[in-house]
């Protein structure tokens, strides 16, 4: 045994020392080497990894610069709740809150312009994981940033040179999955982050046009908003009380117009209403207002077709309405001007012709009186509403119309400034009148218009008024006026003064040339409150007013009661018992006899003017 037990440790010794002979210690070095590089080989080939973690470098921005300022494929401006304040504006917040506002914001563009993202897969959130608390998304430790951000990166890939300057971080291309290259070939990281390489299986959404107006700006407001907009207040659709002379109303929307009905509907309103309007501007007037029609004006919250009570319209108008009678006291001259015409206009002249005109009421012989001012201010036909059994429908309508003071009009309040020289200038226009100055012509005399009343209030010595008016310089034109409305204007325009006692004959001073005199003569009885209609009237139509008060003496009731009655001693008390009382002496039974030598004066101070009119033209 111990023989064998030799010979082993003799083969053995033999057996190192044969290989320390041959392996040299340069050679175990490159051994051991090869050993490790062949076990570094084995763990990486059975080793999974899934990406490529890179870095971040230290380039100066804060840590918190992505989640505060965001970067470029992040969201500039996404829906909050009232905790908004705590959470992170831009990344905490769920897939379905971005899809409402999926606006981004390109880093690099110079212009800074804002697309909208689509997003048409409904099952998105169910692909993509819950945000992580670093505030990126994560399945299993692995990014998935680029499933978001590819359509940028790759813009971003196509203009390199391009650099954000919004304040957000550097421009962060993410990584693909990436292969494993060979130990030996690995390259230590640098200072910049390599491009991306196109990932084939990414497609960026088709091109966006980029709107002028930021995204957001035409967004529809949320539910918060909408609870907490300010709603608009509702205004009556009629006003009762600031006019003394006609209650009207005015409504916008869907407005259904049943003449035959006499109503006027605007369906599908905020609130439901219901008023009774008579269109005329003498509603204090119990016996100007009995021949007037009621016009029901209401509103319904019922939307069109819906049982809205009204039928389906017959005619869609793409203009406005104006709704008014005809009746009253429109009989009277004056009262035709003061109570329809001039406040037609004034409602009207605004609309440039543009308007339909709805008359209830209307009379035919009337309404033939003054076609021409109608045609002037619309374009299309007049509607008798009576005798309209269709549903006519417009968008918007007036039912009564704008007046201010009788025979007058309010320049502040007027439409577009509207004064009664526009009025006089328009109605001129209407009749083709040719003067516009009280200038006569050169070697002619200044014109006087003499209104001859057939029946009260007449001059009884017209003849010598006549005379007297020419040996101061006039040449003279008496006249008393026809039903037609065009002669009579034309001969008005051709004079430069007005004579006339009280009466409705002075109301076509609206067709004088401006600078002309109008001269009113005021019977007894302490008139003041009716004079004045033509008074302030004249005046506004750039017309000299003159004005001359009777003495009794004039005046043919003397020759009717005994100096003491009590018309000339108490006038007062004759008005307290009412205007038919009033009316009946004063205006119906008294005619004027003038004392020229009291009134001559007058003619000279009137002539004076219109050859002042001619120095200065």
């Amino acid at each position: 045994m111990e023989g064998g037990k030799a010979a082993h440790h003799h083969d053995t010794a033999r057996l190192l020392k044969a290989f320390t002979r041959t392996v040299e210690p340069r050679n175990f070095g490159i051994g051991l080497v090869a050993g490790f590089l062949l076990v570094t080989c084995a763990y990486f080939s059975t080793a999974r990894f899934d990406a490529i973690h890179i870095a971040p470098l230290d380039l100066g921005v804060p840590e918190q610069t992505l989640s505060r300022e965001g970067s470029k494929a992040e969201v500039l401006d996404t829906d909050s709740d009232d905790g908004a304040g705590n959470k992170d504006l831009v990344h905490d917040a769920s897939l379905a809150d971005t899809k409402k506002d999926d606006t981004f914001a390109r880093d690099g563009d110079a212009a800074a312009a804002v697309e909208a993202a689509k997003d048409d897969d409904d099952a998105a959130g169910a692909l993509l994981p819950r945000l992580s608390a670093n505030g990126t998304q994560e399945e299993q430790g692995v990014l998935e940033d680029q499933e978001l951000l590819v359509p940028d990166a790759l813009a971003a890939a196509n203009s390199p040179n391009k650099s954000g300057n919004n304040g957000g971080s550097q421009p962060v291309v993410q990584s693909d999955p990436a292969t494993i290259p060979a130990p030996v070939k690995q390259t230590p990281p640098t200072t910049t982050i390599p491009e991306a390489p196109k990932h084939e299986e990414a497609k960026a959404p088709p091109a966006q046009q980029i709107p002028l107006v930021p995204e957001p700006l035409k967004q529809q407001p949320g539910p918060e908003e909408v609870a907490t907009a300010p709603r608009r207040e509702w205004k009556p659709l009629c006003d009762m009380t600031s006019n003394r002379r006609i209650d009207w109303c005015e409504l916008d929307g869907d407005v259904r117009v049943h003449g035959a009905k006499a109503t006027v509907t605007m369906v599908g309103a905020a609130r439901a209403e219901e008023w009774r309007i008579r269109p005329y501007p003498r509603k204090v007037d119990p016996n100007a207002m009995r021949h007037v029609t009621n016009i029901t004006v209401r509103s319904t919250m019922t939307l069109p077709g819906a049982g809205a009570g009204e039928g389906e319209c017959a005619i869609k108008h793409s203009v406005p309405a104006l709704l008014f009678s005809d009746r009253g006291y429109t009989g009277n001259y004056f009262h035709a001007y003061t109570d329809v015409i001039l406040p037609l206009f004034l409602t009207a002249k605004q609309y440039g012709g543009e308007v339909q005109l709805l008359v209830s009421d209307m009379q035919m012989w009337w309404i033939g009186k003054f076609l021409p001012v109608f045609k002037s201010l619309s374009n299309y036909d007049l509607v008798d509403l009576a005798a309209d059994n269709r549903i006519r429908c417009f968008r918007h309508v007036q039912v009564g119309l704008t007046c201010h003071a009788d025979f007058s009009i309010d320049p502040l309040r007027a439409p577009n400034g509207y004064s009664m020289v526009d009025f006089t200038k328009h109605m001129r226009g209407v009749y083709g009148l040719p003067r516009g100055l009280a200038v006569p012509a050169a070697g002619a005399r200044p014109r006087l218009l003499l209104i001859a009343r057939a029946s009260t209030r007449r001059f009884v010595n017209a003849d010598d008024i006549v005379r007297a008016a020419q040996k101061v310089g006039f040449e003279v034109v008496v006249s008393e006026g026809t039903h037609e409305v065009a002669p009579f204007a034309e001969l008005a325009n051709t004079c430069d003064v007005m004579l006339g006692v009280h009466g409705a004959g002075l109301t076509n001073m609206v067709f004088l040339p401006t600078g002309g005199v109008v001269i009113q003569v005021v019977p007894l009885g302490g008139l003041e409150f009716v004079v004045g209609y033509f008074r302030a009237p004249s005046r506004d139509m750039g017309l000299k007013y003159l004005e001359y008060r009777i003495a009794p003496a004039e005046s043919t009731l003397t020759e009717q009661y005994p100096a003491d009655h009590p018309i000339f001693t108490d006038p007062d008390g004759v008005k307290s018992k009412g205007w038919e009382s009033l009316k009946q002496v004063y205006l119906d039974k008294q005619d004027v006899r003038l004392d020229l030598k009291r009134f001559r004066p007058l003619l000279k101070k009137a002539i004076a003017h219109i050859r002042a009119n001619k120095l200065q033209h």
